[in-house]
């Protein structure tokens, strides 16, 4: 027997290895896959007055061209709902988002350490130029889950809003000016007229 076992062979009743094995607590499957991590409840994010809380997306704009998009960046304060700062683009980038936020901050008046910014997890909302302008202006960061598609409600209730009034249009846009304008005026009427 000490032979078989310095040649790293063992002998035992199919019985024995089982009990070892239950002892030692190595009986659990174990597969290719790891085990799905715990998902936590998302971090509850309040504002008690203007200026303190903002959420912020971009969506699509169709244009004439099949395929080709407009891109709506926009930002929203939660506690008064009011579109503090939005454009329209021909791409999707944080230099881009960026630019509209320095543009925000300067409008708005905002402090250091004022606004928290929620966005979801796409690359211009967690590019390294956005997160170091929102560092350089002093806002705090916050985003979504991954894979928590209703972890920005705000904006998403906003762009269903945007894109099911009556006065949407029904053709594509054929100039980045034209979106611009029809934007311009949906916001407009939403932070002046509509009742949030």
């Amino acid at each position: 027997m000490p032979r078989l076992v310095d040649q790293g062979e063992y002998v035992a009743s199919e019985s024995t290895f089982y009990r070892v094995l239950k002892a030692e607590n190595q009986l659990k499957h174990r597969g290719a896959e790891k085990p799905a991590k715990p998902r936590y409840k998302p971090r509850a994010l309040a504002a008690t007055a203007p200026g303190q809380l903002f959420s912020w997306d971009i969506t699509y704009l169709p244009t004439s061209v099949m395929g080709i998009y407009f891109y709506l960046y926009l930002f929203m304060d939660i506690y008064s709902r009011k579109i503090v700062g939005w454009q329209v683009y021909e791409t999707e980038s944080s230099e881009l988002a960026s630019e509209v936020m320095r543009d925000i901050c300067e409008r708005e008046n905002i402090a250091p350490k004022q606004v928290v910014l929620h966005s979801d997890n796409g690359s211009p909302m967690k590019g390294a130029t956005m997160l170091a302008t929102l560092q350089k202006l002093g806002v705090i960061p916050s985003f979504s889950r991954p894979a928590c598609s209703n972890d920005n409600p705000f904006s998403e209730s906003f762009f269903k809003t945007l894109k099911y009034r009556p006065a949407y249009p029904r053709r594509p846009f054929d100039s980045i000016m034209a979106a611009r304008q029809w934007v311009g005026t949906f916001v407009h009427w939403y932070n002046e007229e509509h009742r949030h």
